[in-house]
């Protein structure tokens, strides 16, 4: 599928359907916060807290499954950037269907939210595993690895980057298979060498082309946040980090890091081909998917 193949779908800026909200008080949840049903799910405790909104953990009253439900205000979305960056992750979700991204069950609204109903990864964050086991071991981080770069793979031959790569947004589930969330800045790039130039994402795992402002393709800032995932997996910390943005910016355009020295050679050299400054040096998905390491 091409990119104006996707341009080309249903935009849903009226989310699938209009929800019918009630709340019941239950014996155990305390009366102040009530339980709110959302047509067939019940939303329980809050796992998490995104920038419009709350994620919560949520139950289908008839089969009792746990799925993941983002609460969106919309008066929290306010200008035209962020209507297109929901309208995007939306839509990116309903279109991709792959086992290591996040599948989307149902999208409702009610006059105040609107609700994406979504796979629960009942693992958590890839970020908090790293942090809890100080570093992931090398057989385990291939594992990890592979799962998200068939899932980029997938979404490139669709015509699609996330361009928010990062621990954050990789989540697992009870067999601790990998899970790509929150598309709200990817976007569809083209063949035929046209550019684009938004800086968008966590600048710790940006691109040196994105927070220098320069134009990109697309796939090739994807790749640079994989060599960076790799790094944390292998390392247990971020090849960039500094308190002061301009320094962290300095450090990542010049493409400076320091490699631990229990790192093993192959993944020492893929992380290097992966962290290339140089887009055009810079490692494709096909030639990482046929490097030793992986």
């Amino acid at each position: 599928m091409n990119a104006a193949a996707v341009a080309q779908l249903p935009t849903p800026s009226t989310p699938t359907h209009r929800a019918q909200e009630s709340a019941s008080v239950d014996a155990k949840t305390p009366a102040e916060e009530p339980p709110i049903i959302i047509g067939k799910y019940r939303l329980d405790k809050t796992i998490g807290q995104g920038t419009y909104g709350k994620v919560k953990l949520g139950t289908h009253v008839d089969t009792g499954d746990k799925v993941a439900v983002k609460v969106i205000e919309k008066a929290q979305i306010k200008s035209p950037k962020q209507v297109a960056r929901l309208q995007r992750e939306i839509r990116f979700l309903k279109l991709l269907y792959h086992p290591h991204i996040v599948k989307v069950h149902d999208v409702m609204e009610t006059s105040d939210s609107i609700f994406i109903i979504m796979e629960y990864a009942v693992g958590g964050e890839l970020f908090d595993y790293i942090v809890a086991n100080k570093r992931v071991k090398e057989k385990e981080a291939r594992a990890f690895f592979r799962q998200v770069l068939s899932a980029v793979d997938y979404c490139h031959q669709n015509s699609i980057i996330h361009r928010d790569l990062k621990p954050e947004n990789l989540l697992l589930d009870a067999n601790k298979c990998i899970k790509i969330i929150d598309f709200g800045f990817g976007n569809t790039f083209n063949r035929d060498g046209s550019l684009l130039d938004t800086f968008c994402g966590s600048p710790f795992y940006a691109a040196p082309e994105m927070i220098l402002g320069r134009a990109y393709r697309g796939p090739e800032v994807d790749m640079w946040s994989l060599g960076v995932i790799l790094f944390a997996l292998l390392c247990g910390h971020l090849p960039f980090d500094d308190d002061n943005m301009k320094e962290l910016y300095k450090k990542i355009a010049a493409g400076t890091y320091k490699s631990p020295d229990y790192l093993m050679p192959d993944a020492r050299h893929l992380i290097s081909r992966l962290i290339t400054v140089d887009p055009a040096k810079r490692a494709t998905l096909d030639e990482v998917l046929r490097h030793r390491w992986v």
